[in-house]
């Protein structure tokens, strides 16, 4: 039996779109903490706050962008939040005190929360529904592609002089590239659903997924504060190594998981996928945390350690966040009776 086409130009402009979306996040990620500290002189706890406003954000957008996108037609939705969240890298570069740098972290928070699901939903409209798992790791694998690149590229510019509006405007460009792309996307606008009762709970929340939801949310802590810190972290414990390469592992174990997670997926092993990602993600962290006892012992050691922490939990990360994501996908289309309840 021949496969469904799954590669098509607007599945690779999509993939273009989100690897330029994210080669931007990527690419201050780790700049941020060093930014702030040095222009607004903020400590810390500080620096903490300010970089949580965007994933708190983020977080509480996500219900009601999914809302919007299952009510009205994603593409025009999807786009717009891009080029909202390409405007923000703009205003970064105008942005002369720490309030107004928060208020822009916020937007662009939502703007992020918006696109990403937006993105991930306009996606499975374009590919078919046979090869959806296969085709959401090619997805996600342009994101660790950007991982790899973006922090690399971003520390290399901040440690060899490049001023901070140097490295927003490369993101800015990066995102403009992107919005572009995500235009020449072509998906199909799907009938809206009249509904008696347009706004309820389960538009908003899917009970049956709040499992997956909250796992998700708990694994992703200790992976923010990860990506956030870990050059701090690697600076204060006095591991004197190139952290851009951490990034690179980490992507680059998330790239080998994803090449056979989507067809295991297709096969009907998604939750037994899930529980080997999670225990390999959690023993990571684990062991990321024991670095500041293991340089004690050897630096060599825990550079050797540091590092495999960063592509073994690339590998338990994709894993989980693609599968569990792809979950709870499946099971808004069981309640909506677009599918079939699959073996999971």
């Amino acid at each position: 039996m021949t496969k469904e086409r799954l590669i098509t130009p607007s599945y690779c402009c999509i993939l273009t779109a989100n690897f330029l979306l994210y080669f931007a996040f990527w690419l201050l990620l780790p700049i941020l903490p060093f930014y702030l500290k040095d222009t607004f002189g903020t400590d810390n706890t500080t620096i903490g706050i300010v970089l949580s406003c965007y994933t708190i954000a983020a977080l509480c957008i996500r219900p009601f962008s999914g809302f919007l996108l299952d009510s009205f037609y994603r593409k025009p939705l999807y786009v717009l939040a891009y080029f909202i969240f390409t405007a923000i890298f703009g205003g970064y570069l105008l942005a002369g005190t720490l309030t107004l740098f928060i208020i822009l972290r916020i937007i662009h928070g939502l703007a992020f929360g918006t696109v990403t699901v937006g993105g991930n939903t306009v996606v499975i409209d374009i590919m078919p529904s046979s090869r959806r798992g296969e085709g959401l790791g090619y997805y996600g694998l342009s994101n660790n592609i950007a991982m790899s690149m973006g922090p690399m590229f971003g520390l290399f510019l901040h440690n060899n002089g490049a001023s901070y509006s140097t490295i927003f405007f490369c993101a800015l460009v990066s995102c403009t590239i992107g919005l572009l792309f995500a235009q020449l996307v072509k998906a199909p606008n799907k009938p809206l659903q009249k509904r008696k009762t347009p706004i309820s709970l389960d538009r908003f929340l899917l009970l049956k997924g709040l499992p997956a939801g909250i796992a998700l949310l708990l694994i992703s802590i200790p992976y923010g504060m990860t990506t956030n810190y870990v050059a701090i972290y690697a600076q204060q414990i006095g591991l004197k190594v190139e952290t851009g390469f951490f990034f690179t592992l980490l992507a680059l174990g998330m790239a080998i998981s994803r090449i056979f997670s989507g067809k295991l997926v297709d096969k009907g092993k998604i939750t037994s996928v899930i529980s080997v990602g999670l225990y390999i993600a959690v023993l990571c962290f684990c062991l990321l945390g024991c670095c500041m006892y293991f340089i004690q012992w050897s630096t060599d050691l825990c550079s050797f350690i540091f590092f495999s922490v960063a592509i073994m939990q690339g590998i338990g990360l994709a894993l989980f966040f693609l599968l569990i994501i792809l979950y709870s996908s499946i099971l808004r289309l069981i309640v909506k009776e677009e599918l079939q309840p699959p073996l999971i």
